[in-house]
């Protein structure tokens, strides 16, 4: 058979060459982690704003020690999927943990926040299905309802009375079930969600609440277990991969629920189980972020220091009120301007561009952790006034 004329990749190349011209084109960079908050980039030495680490848990000693001693005891892999033969006994004790610390019925491991999106969205809804999803919702929220493929309505961003509209609007019209999904810290803008006012409304219309507690997680709660801790939550996610310094992600609810997602949700049931190195950091994780209250404390102390000082200076950072915070220059030029000028002065801080962010809303996103100091947030805020007064 004669081979076909044209570019078979020429769809690729029209995507790329459309990025580039737009300055949306993304690319790799390798860094070495060093001390404290620093990385190494290109052989320079760089502090980092854009790290999720926010206690610094990713290299303390007994994260290091307990992964290393679980690949002694159960070796490298888990080698199959958990309901075939990759159940390792430390599962069971390390969901005991965390439900105890959440406050919940009943936890479960699962691989990646966003697998465990995609995965337990689509298994709660069915074609019959309504999901009410704030505007702002992480891609992984709105990847998991596409794959749904149900009814959709987008309520304006923790517009609550815009919800209870929606929920209003669409009580009577034969839908088998209703979902609100949400976060509880959005990753972008670095707010909260009003989760009073969400159970509410979930009890009032009979709804199943969902909520990203990802960012939360580590940072706010009792003991730093998330916002929805102690909660009358139907269904809370979060991730070990941000401030508990590893990898993986959990659901948390009632035992039923527990019991559906291992029966129901396909990201769990034909993933290959978390290797015990990873058990072995959540286990040290769960052990260290309860008594970490005073660098919770001080890590917010510096983030409103932060916000003051952006203010004064006449930066726009949205409504955030957490570790997250978004310094916000409109075009994905400025972006990435003032992405390298603060390169050029020893700061990483990665430009955030749609569609991540809505068009004309790029920005740099700043993530505070506990390991900056005071030192490096005036050396941030210093340069990040110069870039706005220069010509």
């Amino acid at each position: 058979m004669a081979p076909r004329s044209g570019n078979k990749y020429g769809f690729i190349d029209a995507e790329l060459s459309d990025r580039r011209k737009r300055h949306r084109l993304r690319r790799l960079r390798e860094l070495y982690p060093s001390a404290g908050a620093e990385v190494v980039v290109d052989g320079k030495r760089l502090t980092n704003f854009c790290s999720n680490d926010y206690l610094g848990l990713s290299r303390h000693p007994l994260v290091k020690q307990r992964a290393a001693d679980y690949i002694a005891r159960y070796g490298a892999g888990s080698a199959a999927s958990r309901l075939i033969s990759g159940n390792i006994e430390c599962f069971t004790g390390l969901e005991k943990r965390l439900a105890r610390l959440k406050q919940s019925p009943a936890a479960l491991l699962g691989s990646t926040g966003f697998q465990t999106n995609v995965s337990v969205l689509p298994a709660l809804a069915d074609r019959n299905t309504l999901v009410c999803s704030d505007q702002l919702n992480h891609n992984s929220l709105i990847q998991g309802i596409r794959l749904a493929r149900c009814r959709v309505a987008v309520y304006r961003h923790n517009d609550m009375a815009h919800l209870e509209g929606l929920l209003k609007s669409h009580q009577g019209l034969g839908f088998s079930r209703i979902l609100i999904v949400t976060e509880s810290v959005f990753s972008m803008d670095g707010d909260r969600s009003d989760l009073d006012i969400l159970e509410h409304l979930a009890e009032a219309y009979q709804s199943i609440l969902v909520v990203d507690d990802a960012h939360a997680t580590g940072i706010f709660g009792e003991n730093g277990m998330g916002m929805t801790c102690g909660r009358d939550i139907d269904v809370a996610i979060g991730t070990f991969g941000k401030a508990a310094g590893s990898f993986g992600a959990y659901v948390s609810g009632a035992r039923k629920v527990i019991d559906f997602m291992v029966n129901c949700s396909p990201g769990f049931i034909y993933s290959t189980a978390l290797p015990p190195a990873v058990l072995g950091a959540i286990d040290a994780a769960l052990e260290l972020i309860p008594a970490m209250d005073g660098e919770r404390e001080e890590l917010m102390e510096k983030a409103e220091w932060v916000r003051r000082q952006l203010h004064q200076a006449g930066w726009e950072t949205a409504d955030s009120s957490t570790q997250i915070i978004p310094v916000i220059v409109g075009s994905d030029e400025n972006a990435l301007d003032l992405s390298r000028f603060l390169e050029a002065n020893g700061i990483l801080a990665t430009a955030i561009r749609p569609p991540t962010v809505p068009e004309g809303r790029a920005r740099i996103r700043l993530s505070l952790t506990a390991l900056h100091t005071w030192a490096h947030l005036e050396r941030l805020t210093a340069s990040l006034n110069k870039w706005r007064h220069s010509p």
